[in-house]
């Protein structure tokens, strides 16, 4: 029995030499030696991710007892804290921070390591790896962009990185949303690369508000941003009504008044239409159209409005400004309209009313083969040398081959001949009377007047009235000028401009013309223009009324040859009058 004791113990020697294993009391079973079999990262790895836990596979099942953080160990330029766990035949090392940038680290099981049979890992298993320079996560784009303004006030907030983040590091404590001192609140979500923030209220009108993405936030890997984010946005301002034509509670408004409304700020032209901008005459609404161009909304009734009726015009919040927000609270106006017809307006020219072109004291000059002065004189109370390119009868004032002009009346100057001392008190006495009708037109003795279309007329049909600009300019230029008389011959125009009086535009279809309709005369048009009127520069077109400017009056241009018609007067007080191919029909 004791040699067949020796002869079993004799074979483990020989088994346990054979293996290269040996167990804790040698005295046990030897098994297969525990190796491992592979790692991660493996060995000699570059650009290790910076959040790596660190594994060795073996070849068997360990002892769990043996893998800790005294047979499991990492170095860099020292040991490296973590925690040590064991499944199945992998030994993992979890770092208890992220691994350093561009390091070069060693990892290494021990020989304290064995495995259920308590064979010991034979030889220290040593690998090292280096991390590199880690991509760290960026805000690439954001909703709002950095310094936008007038941001709605129902903005969702958004920011966009270049890699996929860890939606758990995004939260109040990293991204973060102030106005001002005042943080606000709202959730935050975050799907891929995007995080949004969703503020539990509105913003604040024209406020600016700041934006923080602190380096709290990190990427799927764990590896934080490098710098904080910050950017900042204004949000949109409350749109508000600041003029209205008719002003609120104007009275004695025409019957063919366009009714306008100023915002302070663009707004969303489609937010601007017959559902949020009305009119109406007590409970009965007023068809019509609404347009909106730069920040003026107009609504222009499809039918004359009525005499001696109240009208409510109303805004709803429904309008908004181009950037969604929409105005606080509905905005209403009240006007009224003439309570009576106008009365006939009697201008008296005296004996200016014989005169189709008056040129002050300085002159009259025709610069082309077809003008015609028909029905009517011209005159000045300058020398007769100022006069230039006319004819009357068979007296000649410096015409030329190229500027011949026809005077149908007569011709009126101060000397020298053929100008004479009595022509010279004709046109001298036409003067005066023509300041007398100047003045008699004036917004001070003819106040009142309304401005239908923020100073330009073209594209309007006017009923009888007195008509200011309100900028000091009237313009006939979108369009022609249709006057309509409403079939009452008495019908009266008259239009009050302080500085200029344009009619037509640059171009070969550039000209634009004034019409008369339902019995609509030129004798009853007048025009008050403050400075100089300039009339059709391109030639062409129909010009209809008395026109007495301050500071002359221009038809057409040298070289066109378009004929260009006034049915009327040009008088000018105090400078000349000139004329290009011009026909001047005295009514």
């Amino acid at each position: 029995m004791k040699i067949k004791n020796l002869l079993f113990t004799f074979a483990i020697l020989c088994i346990a030499l054979i293996t290269g294993c040996e167990n804790d009391d040698f005295k046990e079973v030897v098994g297969v030696c525990p190796v491992v079999q592979s790692t991660t990262p493996l060995s000699n790895a570059l650009n290790v991710p910076l959040g790596q836990v660190i594994t060795a596979t073996f070849n068997e099942e360990m002892d769990p007892g043996s893998i800790t953080s005294t047979t499991f160990i990492v170095t860099g330029t020292s040991p490296i804290a973590g925690t040590v766990t064991y499944s199945g035949k992998t030994a993992s090392f979890t770092p208890q921070a992220l691994l350093a940038e561009n390091m070069t680290y060693t990892a290494r099981i021990t020989t304290k390591a064995k495995d259920v049979m308590g064979n010991f890992l034979q030889v220290e298993y040593v690998w090292v790896f280096s991390t590199g320079a880690t991509l760290r996560p960026v805000v690439i784009t954001s909703d709002p962009i950095d310094t936008a303004i007038a941001v709605p006030l129902n903005q969702k907030i958004s920011a966009t990185f270049n890699m996929a983040m860890d939606a758990s590091t995004l939260n109040t404590t990293t991204f973060k949303v102030n106005q001002g001192i005042n943080a606000v609140t709202g959730t935050i979500s975050s799907t891929g690369s995007t995080v949004t923030f969703v503020p539990a209220s509105p913003l604040l009108p024209n406020k600016i508000y700041t934006v923080t993405i602190s380096t709290g936030a990190k990427n799927t890997l764990g590896t934080a941003m490098a710098t904080p984010y910050t950017s900042s946005f204004t949000t949109d301002m409350i749109p508000t009504v600041t003029a209205t034509d008719p002003m609120n509670n104007a009275v004695n408004i025409a019957l063919n008044q366009t009714v306008t409304a100023d915002f302070s700020t663009i707004m969303d032209v489609a937010s601007i239409n017959t559902a949020t901008f009305t009119l109406k005459e007590g409970a009965t609404t007023i068809a019509g159209t609404v347009s909106y161009s730069g920040t003026t909304s107009s609504f222009k009734p499809t039918t004359a409005l009525v005499l001696g009726k109240t009208y409510t015009a109303t805004i709803t919040n429904g309008a908004k400004s181009a950037a969604g927000t929409p105005l606080a609270v509905d905005y209403v106006w009240n006007f009224t309209t003439i309570l009576l017809p106008p009365a006939p307006i009697n201008i008296d020219l005296g004996t200016a009313a014989m005169f189709g072109a008056f040129g002050g004291n300085a002159g009259v000059t025709n610069q082309g083969l077809n003008t015609v002065i028909s029905n009517g004189s011209i005159g000045t109370t300058a020398a007769s040398t100022l006069i230039t390119g006319f004819h009357d009868g068979l007296v000649i004032y410096t015409e030329t081959p190229l500027n011949v002009g026809n005077v149908t009346g007569d011709i009126f100057t101060g000397p020298p001949a053929p100008g004479t001392a009595t022509s010279l008190a004709i046109a001298q006495k036409a003067s005066l009377d023509a300041n007398a009708a100047y003045l008699s037109i004036s917004p001070a003795a003819k106040p009142g007047g309304s401005d239908p279309n923020a100073g330009e007329l073209g594209g309007l049909t006017l009923a009888p009235g007195v008509y200011k600009s309100a900028s000091g300019t009237f313009k006939i230029t979108n369009g022609n000028l249709t006057l309509d008389a409403q079939g009452d011959p008495n019908a009266t125009w008259i239009f009050q401009t302080a500085s200029g009086l344009t009619v037509g535009i640059a171009g070969p279809t550039g000209a634009k013309s004034v019409i008369m309709t339902n019995g609509a005369l030129a004798k009853n048009v007048f025009w008050y223009v403050g400075s100089a009127a300039t009339i059709n520069s391109a030639g062409g077109g129909t010009m209809v009324g008395t026109i007495i400017a301050n500071s002359g009056v221009t038809f057409s241009t040298a070289g066109n040859a378009n004929q260009t018609v006034l049915n009327g007067r040009a008088i000018s007080l105090v400078a000349s009058v000139t004329m290009v191919n011009t026909t001047v029909n005295v009514p």
